[in-house]
């Protein structure tokens, strides 16, 4: 028995699974203590009614033999991929339901389209980004070079023409950071991908969070994609999917590489390895885009970029710098006193019981910086948003975290 290599070149822990080990020791060490998260990267709110109902109905049908589904289309089912593409059509983006795929999250979609393309291809990464797009690059074996985000580039990253990348991962609303690519920026990007004959996978999975209808939602929107780019979308965080599970992958019939087209490699992978997300939920994801569905998700959706704008709001009266949160539900604010990521982390969490993110967990370009979920319940942002409001940095920067206790320096 040999072990695939690259997987050991891994950090020992993924971020969130240490985020969550770190507040479990607080909360043992510390009973009594209040823990707001603002880290989470799960959702609070529960299934849209629609959603609710359809997936209940759909339950309801595979108690009858005339009605029970058994293994579906592995492409995914005609009904949600037709929905997909209407859902596209509502800002005016053709993607045509047959180069629609379903599957069961957006996370198993980034890791398994490695399988794709060859193992030497080189990656390029906006850095800070979310960590299964350089996971997922180091388990395969591959090269990787970065696209530097930084406070003075509004963390939105751009091409440089003499770097060379077969594979650039994009993710616009970013997680980390909330920033959000321009027309005329993903134009130059889909400009940089032709002239490298290189593939644009691209993330999408906040576009739902968009206020600013001249920012684009789709990488699709932009001229010449559909030959350079592989979009990726999911039900997660748009329709609280988090523990239903499904998202979608477009692969338009015209992308191939070295005269094969991706679009029927994709199908021959997915028919070996994948056996169709659950006909239920399909139901359910498809009752997402009925003019009920829509009404009720975007309620949500509201919800939580009103938790951004408390969350946005209440930093800015503290007087540190943030960015993102206003189209994205992340805000992403810059550790004060040069505090490190970790640092800073450890003590808005000892002395406030606030959990954030550390920003390094994102990449070396977050090294400095936390980010903040909007995903919480009203109550605990408030409260949150309370305390963060009437922070003193000047105090915090002087505490030194020892042993689970709070110990004022000199």
């Amino acid at each position: 028995m040999r072990l695939n290599e690259n997987i050991m070149k891994l950090e020992q822990n993924y971020l969130f699974a240490e985020i969550a080990m770190r507040v479990r020791r607080f909360r043992e060490e510390h009973p009594a203590a209040e823990v707001l998260s603002l880290g989470i990267n799960d959702v609070t709110r529960p299934l849209a009614p629609a959603v609710s109902a359809a997936m209940a109905a759909a339950s309801a049908e595979m108690r009858e033999a005339a009605h029970f589904h058994g293994y579906g289309d592995v492409q995914g089912e005609a009904f949600l991929r037709e929905a997909v593409s209407g859902y596209y059509r509502s800002f005016k983006v053709g993607i045509e339901p047959e180069d629609v795929f379903i599957s069961d999250g957006a996370k198993s979609d980034l890791a398994n389209l490695c399988d794709l393309f060859a193992p030497d291809s080189t990656v390029l990464l906006p850095n800070p980004v979310y960590p299964v797009f350089y996971d997922t690059s180091v388990m395969a074996g591959r090269q990787i070079l970065f696209a530097r985000g930084t406070k003075d580039n509004g963390f939105l990253p751009m091409p440089e023409p003499d770097i060379h990348a077969d594979l650039i991962y994009i993710c616009s609303p970013n997680n980390p950071t909330g920033s959000v690519y321009s027309r005329a920026q993903l134009q130059e990007w889909v400009e940089y991908a032709h002239s490298h004959h290189a593939c644009i996978i691209y993330d999408a999975a906040y576009e739902a969070y968009i206020r600013n209808v001249a920012l684009p939602r789709s990488i699709f929107e932009i001229a010449g994609a559909e030959t350079c780019a592989i979009e990726i979308n999911s039900f997660s965080k748009m329709a609280g999917f988090t523990g239903v599970r499904c998202s979608w992958v477009i692969i338009p019939r015209a992308l191939s590489a070295e005269g094969q087209s991706l679009h029927r490699l994709w199908m021959r992978r997915q028919s070996t390895k994948y056996n169709g997300t659950s006909y239920i939920v399909q139901r359910g994801a498809a009752a997402v885009f009925s003019q009920e569905g829509q009404r009720q998700v975007r309620r949500d959706v509201e919800y939580y970029m009103e938790n951004a704008d408390l969350i946005r709001q209440a930093l800015k009266r503290s007087g540190v710098f943030t960015t993102g949160g206003e189209h994205a539900p992340y805000v992403w604010m810059e550790c004060p006193y040069h505090l490190r990521s970790w640092e800073c982390f450890e003590r808005l969490l000892s002395v406030y019981g606030i959990v954030s993110s550390p920003g390094v967990g994102f990449g070396k370009q977050g090294e400095g910086w936390l980010r903040f979920s909007s995903f919480g319940s009203r109550e605990t942002i408030k409260r949150a948003a309370h305390k963060l409001a009437a922070l003193d940095w000047d105090q915090l920067a002087l505490w030194q975290i020892s042993g689970g206790r709070r110990k004022e320096q000199g």
